[in-house]
């Protein structure tokens, strides 16, 4: 297993010399066209897919996913490289591919940090040539102990031990909109009862246009500031599970052990009227002045 999760450009460049890593772009197709890393391929629907936690739905997940990744080639000896315009530019859609491959067991993944801008401002060369990587097999060795199902949230609601972070926008955690998507995207807005609330882009900080993770002790006493601690069993969840994959990133690479993502999240718990929700000024909600 990789220990690396953020690659540098220089660490890209150098995997792109040896051939031996496939490079993923999460961006719409238009903009991959456009131009993109030599020998990327085009995934969008790492960041466009809504999922579900039933079991059929975690089972179309996983099939999905791995069909796509054995037709990229991703034989389980590939370092998987995953990308997007820049950290905060598409909510967390890199690391959202991050965390799928870390879910389906891969074991060599990892993010271009600081994404396609970071890699333009080092100097790196794109080109408009595509690659058709050779089928392979996935070695798929899921990893449930990364998946939170609604049935886990639900179960945490009533469990002290389990903490939830609501890492959307500010107009989402206060039940003014329901999604990035459109104000009435999902059926109903609120948030999940007891969750705190850090916006996912306090995780990171932005200069020319580049976003980067901030330093572990910022981290570290962002999430005290909410009442979280590296030792606390955490399920993290936003609108489809791109921005709490961000904020998860940011969070194991901090030191928490023990995190989960609710990959329904707000798009799957709204669309369920037997599940509760809380709106109106938040009860148990974290400190609003850092928004």
């Amino acid at each position: 297993m990789l220990d690396t999760v953020l690659f540098s450009p220089k660490q890209v460049q150098e995997l792109i010399s040896t051939g031996n890593a496939v490079f993923i772009d999460v961006r719409d197709r238009k903009d991959f066209e456009a131009g993109h890393l030599p020998g990327a391929v085009n995934m969008p629907d790492i960041f466009t897919y809504l999922a579900e936690t039933t079991d059929d739905g975690l089972k179309t997940l996983q099939d999905k996913f791995v069909d796509l990744f054995s037709d990229y080639g991703l034989d389980g000896k590939k370092t998987a490289i995953i990308y997007e315009d820049a950290l905060h530019t598409r909510y967390g859609g890199s690391c959202r591919g991050y965390w799928i491959l870390k879910y389906l067991g891969y074991p060599k993944v990892g993010i271009l940090d600081g994404g396609l801008m970071a890699w333009k401002q080092a100097g790196g060369a794109l080109t408009t040539e595509t690659t058709k990587p050779e089928r392979t097999v996935f070695p798929i060795s899921i990893q449930p102990n990364l998946m939170a199902t609604y049935q886990d949230v639900l179960h945490a609601l009533t469990n002290p031990n389990v903490k939830l972070l609501d890492n959307r926008d500010k107009v989402e955690w206060l039940a003014e909109s329901s999604s990035p998507y459109g104000v009435d995207f999902a059926p109903r807005k609120g948030r999940i009862p007891g969750a705190v609330w850090i916006e996912w882009y306090d995780f990171m900080k932005v200069s020319d246009g580049q976003a980067s993770f901030r330093p572990k002790e910022d981290i570290l006493d962002l999430a005290a500031s909410r009442g979280l601690t590296p030792d606390d069993d955490i399920i993290i969840y936003c609108f489809k599970g791109a921005r709490a994959a961000n904020t998860y990133v940011a969070l194991s690479q901090a030191g928490f052990k023990k995190l989960r993502i609710y990959m329904g999240s707000w798009n799957e718990w709204s669309r369920n009227p037997e599940l509760p929700i809380e709106g109106g000024i938040p009860k148990a909600a974290a400190p609003l002045e850092n928004a």
